[in-house]
């Protein structure tokens, strides 16, 4: 059985916190957790109707609690660069990001707005956009950046020579990458943090397994009906083997707002396998270990995006 040990968040009142992915899903569980605990919560959504309709059941659930929905699809850096050119606008230090959305094996290789390989451009690059654009808000907050990875990065590697998957396309291998270079990338981003003295502490989490949409019928993205796996997985969570959106959360809340947790850290599941359980700091995994494949999947990041962190 897995452990289900629930985990204080501190007061969070005045804080401003950005979670991408909150309209369903572990996003969701962790926008309330927030809210909950009295941030002002931006919920940047693609599907406004949907993100509207989860912001009026968090304040169902959290009476008083201070929401903001914005738009957001992150596999369009046009829209990216608004939402970014909106917060800026706004003014707001960001205190809090948590970089959680994304998509997951598509039936067929699907590219974004930009070109990308659909999972590779929307898991990985839409956040290296955001993270950098919103840079100044996050420097102005001493913010905490969490990016949210997946156990599908233990084995993942980087297709150097084709990060776009145009010759030879395996989808559960890209998949794998985005996932390994948004955990490279939280590394890089904190240690140009703390060379460049921002202010802001940069770490990762991975939620194990439980039943999301990751892999549920997404009729947009071409998949006409709940995969097996996904079914398998919901069977799993209800009989206790695996963890739930609730459980799953929490290796990110504790990454995000933990008061012992740091800048380069791992947190996941600390259950059989990691899959499941109570969160603490994990050892990274060997995928996640080089600093210089760190640097190097972020400067292609920022070539293929055409944004820079600063020096």
């Amino acid at each position: 059985m897995p452990r289900t040990t629930d985990i204080a968040v501190p007061d969070l009142t005045g804080r401003l916190a950005v979670v991408t992915g909150a309209s369903d899903g572990i996003g969701f569980v962790i926008a309330g957790r927030l809210a909950a605990a009295g941030a002002e919560v931006v919920l940047p959504v693609r599907n406004r109707a949907k993100g509207e309709q989860a912001a009026d059941r968090l304040r169902r659930s959290v009476p008083g609690a201070k929401l903001a929905v914005r738009d957001l699809d992150l596999s369009s850096l046009a829209s990216v660069a608004a939402l970014v050119d909106t917060l800026g606008g706004e003014g707001r230090p960001i205190n809090i990001l948590v970089n959680n959305a994304g998509v997951m094996t598509p039936p067929s290789r699907q590219v974004t707005a930009d070109g990308f390989e659909l999972q590779f451009g929307t898991n990985h690059l839409g956040h290296v956009a955001l993270t950098v654009g919103l840079l100044p808000l996050l420097r102005a907050g001493a913010a905490r950046v969490t990016h949210q990875t997946s156990v599908a990065a233990r084995r993942g590697t980087i297709n150097w020579d084709d990060l776009n998957w145009e010759r030879s396309y395996d989808v559960d291998k890209a998949y794998g990458q985005s996932k390994t270079a948004v955990g490279l990338f939280a590394r890089e981003l904190h240690a140009r943090s703390v060379a460049g003295g921002w202010g802001i502490s940069s770490n990762l989490a991975h939620p194990g397994v439980s039943p999301t949409n990751l892999l549920a019928a997404q009729p947009g993205m071409g998949r006409q009906r709940d995969t097996v796996a996904v079914r398998g997985i919901r069977v799993m969570s209800r009989l206790g083997l695996i963890g739930t959106p609730e459980t799953a959360a929490l290796p990110a809340l504790v990454a995000a707002t933990g008061p012992d947790a740091r800048g380069d850290e791992f947190y996941g599941p600390t259950g059989l396998g990691n899959v499941s359980g109570g969160p603490g700091r994990q050892d990274l995994w060997a995928s996640l270990k080089s600093m210089a494949d760190a640097r190097r999947i972020t400067e292609a990041s920022e070539r293929l995006v055409g944004l820079r962190l600063p020096d």
